[in-house]
């Protein structure tokens, strides 16, 4: 018998759908977004979505990545600092409008920032990584 308030183990439940879901990342990293960028858009959405699990996850791919400890140390406060270029400024902003919903957000204007630093083809890779960590996000904080 199952007990009523255990974590449902997706990936045992169904490891066709979740290994699919899981052939996402590799089909994007084939793609050239950096990991480095990856690896910011994926640890400031975890943040936001308050998943520890990936938060540590995505630490340590950031840190394989290259990304500097200073940047590691300061994504949660990447407004308030200069440690940030433009172009990963640009993605930070997209991947908060697109972590938290807002409708009050100008998408348009988030979208023209973008495209000063990342061609058409990147932008939806870029969506499509933030798309994918807040998914993982979720599934990982259901089983809290």
């Amino acid at each position: 018998m199952t007990d009523m308030h255990a974590p449902v183990t997706h990936e045992q439940n169904d490891p066709e759908l979740i290994g699919h879901l899981g052939q996402v990342h590799p089909m994007m990293e084939t793609r050239g977004l950096a990991p480095s960028l990856s690896a910011l858009i994926e640890l400031r959405a975890s943040q936001i979505n308050q998943c520890a699990y990936c938060v540590n996850m995505h630490v340590t791919e950031a840190r394989k990545a290259g990304v500097p400890q200073e940047k590691l140390d300061k994504v949660i406060v990447w407004r308030h600092t200069n440690t940030f270029d433009d172009a990963e400024r640009a993605v930070l902003a997209w991947t908060e409008a697109l972590t938290k919903l807002d409708h009050h957000t100008d998408y348009a204007s988030l979208r023209g920032t973008l495209r000063q630093h990342f061609s058409e083809h990147e932008i939806t890779i870029i969506t499509t990584d933030i798309a994918m960590i807040n998914m993982w996000n979720r599934i990982q904080v259901s089983k809290h």
